[in-house]
C-alpha cells in the first residue's frame, strides 16, 4: 500500500433503488472510518462515460483496492458482458480485471442464491470472499474489510521463531532422554490429570540424571579444559530450554504455596551438580565449571519466569531459604547455605582469557548471552532477575554476588521495567514481595545502609559499572513516590 490511508472505488450494479441506498451507506460509513471512496453517485454527472470512469479507476495506482459488491444482477450482467456494453452500471469485466493486479479486488457477497451460495461472476468464483449478503452479515464483517483494507488482519502471521534446540542437539550424541517425559508431564499438567506429580518427579529425575552424567569423574585428558567446559555447556543447552519450558508452565498452572516447594527442591537437587559427586576421591575444581555456570545460568532464568509470571512472593522464599548442602559438602555444623551458593566463578574460563588473549570483563557474561536465544525471555529479562539478585544481596549482611551479566547493561544504564514501573505506588508491592520492606523510604535508608556494609563503592573490579550504580539501576530515588 503506497497512500497512508486506503483509497477505494466502489464497483457495484445499479440493480434497485434500495440496493444503491445501501451502497451509498457503506461508502459513506468507509469513509468515516478514514477510508477515501470513489463512487459513481458521488463522482459522476449527467454526459460522462461511466465505462471510461470505471476502467480508469479500476487501473489507478493511487487506487489501492476494488471493492466488488456483488449481487444476482452483477454476476449476470458481467458474465454476459462484452468491452463497453452495458455502461449503465459500474461492472467490473474480465477484460478489465485482467489488467491489474487480482489481488487489488475484494469481493462483498450482496445477495445469496437460494442454494446459499455466493452471486459471483464467474472470474471472481475462486477468490476470497466477504459475506454482506444482510445487514447482520455486513456489521459482523466490517471489521474484517477495515482490517483488510489498511493491511491490519485480525490473525497475522507470528514473527519466526528460533530452531527447536532438540533440533540442533549434536546429531551423533543421544537424544534428550527427557523429551518423552515432558511430553508426558505437559499433558498432565494441562488436563489436571491426577499423574502430575509422579511425571513431574519422572521428568526432574532423568533431566538431573542427564546432567550429572556429564559430570567429569575421571581427568578428561584434554589440552585445554576451558574448552571441554564450554562443549558440556552446549550439550546442556537444550536441557536448559525444556527445564525453562517446564518452569513457565509450572508457575502458570500451580497454586504459589505448591509451586514454592517445588521449586526450592528443585534447586536444592541443581545445588548438587555443582560439586564432586561423592566417589570422586580425586579431582580438580575446574572439572565442574561447566555445571557451575549451567546451575548459576539456571538460578537467573528460574528468577526471570518468576518475574514474568509475576510471582514475586514466590522469590522471597527462593532467597530467604536455607538450601541442604549435597553430603559431600556438608560437615558438623554446617549443613545448609543460603541462595549466593547458585553463583558461578570459573577459574578455567579466567585463565582461558590469558591464554586467548581475550579482552573481555566476564567470559560467564558472554556465555549467558550468546545462549539467550529464547524469544520468551530475552536476555534483558535475565540481567533484570540478576539486579533482583543484587538487590537481595546489598539488603543482606554477609551474602556475596558479581553480576555478570550486567557487564552488558551499558554507559548510560538500562532501563529495568520491574524497577522503573515500582515508581508508581501501585506497582511497589511488587518490591515489598521481593524484599518484605514495606515503603520506599525504608527501603532506601537499608539499601544506603547495605551498600555501606558490603563496601559498594570500593569494587574496583565492577569497570563495567563506572556511571551506572546500583541505585540508579533499581531506580531508588524514585521508588513508591507517585501515587
Amino acid at each position: 500500500m503506497t497512500n497512508e490511508k486506503p483509497k477505494v472505488f466502489i464497483s457495484y450494479c445499479w440493480s434497485t433503488a434500495g440496493h444503491c441506498e445501501r451502497i451509498r451507506l457503506y461508502a459513506e460509513r468507509l469513509v468515516n472510518d478514514g477510508v477515501d471512496v470513489i463512487l459513481d453517485q458521488w463522482e459522476l454527472s449527467e454526459g460522462q462515460d461511466k465505462y471510461a470512469f470505471m476502467e480508469k479507476m479500476v487501473t489507478d495506482k493511487t487506487v489501492t483496492h476494488v471493492l466488488i459488491f456483488s449481487d444476482q444482477e452483477y454476476a449476470k450482467k458481467a458474465d454476459n458482458r462484452e468491452a463497453g456494453v452495458g455502461t449503465e452500471s459500474q461492472i467490473i469485466s474480465k477484460e478489465v480485471y485482467d489488467k491489474v493486479d487480482q489481488q487489488k479486488f475484494i469481493p462483498l457477497v450482496s445477495e445469496r442464491q437460494t442454494d446459499n451460495e455466493p452471486h459471483l461472476p464467474i472470474f471472481l468464483k475462486s477468490r476470497i470472499w466477504i459475506d454482506f449478503s444482510t445487514p447482520e452479515a455486513a456489521n459482523d464483517n466490517w471489521e474484517r474489510l477495515i482490517r483488510v483494507l489498511y493491511g491490519k488482519p485480525i490473525h497475522q502471521k507470528p514473527v519466526l521463531g528460533t530452531t527447536p534446540s532438540y533440533l540442533t542437539f549434536d546429531a551423533t550424541k543421544p537424544m534428550l532422554p527427557t523429551i518423552g517425559k515432558f511430553i508426558a508431564l505437559r499433558d498432565a499438567m494441562v488436563n489436571s490429570k491426577p499423574t502430575v506429580s509422579l511425571c513431574r518427579n519422572d521428568f526432574l529425575d532423568a533431566a538431573l540424571s542427564f546432567a550429572d552424567g556429564l559430570r567429569i569423574r575421571k581427568d578428561p585428558q584434554v589440552e585445554f579444559i576451558d574448552e571441554k567446559i564450554l562443549e558440556d555447556l552446549r550439550t546442556m543447552l537444550p536441557l536448559r530450554d525444556q527445564l525453562i519450558d517446564w518452569l513457565l508452565l509450572e508457575t502458570a498452572l500451580r497454586p504459589d504455596s505448591e509451586t514454592e516447594k517445588i521449586l526450592i527442591d528443585f534447586l536444592e537437587k541443581l545445588l548438587v551438580l555443582k560439586h564432586r559427586p561423592p566417589e570422586v576421591m580425586q579431582w580438580s575444581e575446574s572439572w565442574f565449571d561447566a555445571h557451575r555456570i549451567f546451575v548459576y545460568e539456571m538460578f537467573l532464568y528460574l528468577l526471570a519466569v518468576l518475574v514474568k509470571q509475576e510471582k514475586f512472593g514466590i522469590i522471597h522464599g527462593i532467597v530467604t531459604t536455607h538450601y541442604l548442602l549435597p553430603e559431600s559438602e556438608s560437615h558438623p555444623g554446617r549443613n545448609f547455605v543460603s541462595f549466593d551458593r547458585f553463583y558461578a566463578h570459573s577459574d578455567a574460563l579466567e585463565f582461558r582469557k590469558k591464554r586467548l588473549n581475550l579482552k573481555r570483563i566476564s567470559l560467564i557474561a558472554d556465555v549467558i548471552k550468546e545462549r539467550a536465544t529464547r524469544k520468551d525471555i530475552p536476555f534483558s529479562d535475565i540481567m533484570q532477575a540478576e539486579l533482583v539478585v543484587m538487590l537481595i544481596i546489598l539488603l543482606s549482611d554477609d551474602q556475596r554476588w558479581y553480576p555478570h551479566t550486567l557487564v552488558y547493561s551499558g554507559r548510560g544504564g538500562t532501563r529495568f521495567p520491574l524497577f522503573v514501573r515500582a515508581t508508581q505506588h501501585k506497582h511497589f508491592p511488587r518490591l515489598v514481595d521481593i524484599t518484605g520492606i514495606s515503603t520506599g523510604d525504608e527501603l532506601r535508608e537499608k539499601f544506603k545502609l547495605g551498600c555501606e556494609r558490603h563496601k559498594v563503592n570500593n569494587w574496583t573490579d565492577l569497570t563495567f559499572w563506572a556511571d551506572v550504580s546500583f541505585w540508579d539501576s533499581m531506580n531508588m530515588d524514585a521508588l513508591d513516590t507517585i501515587t
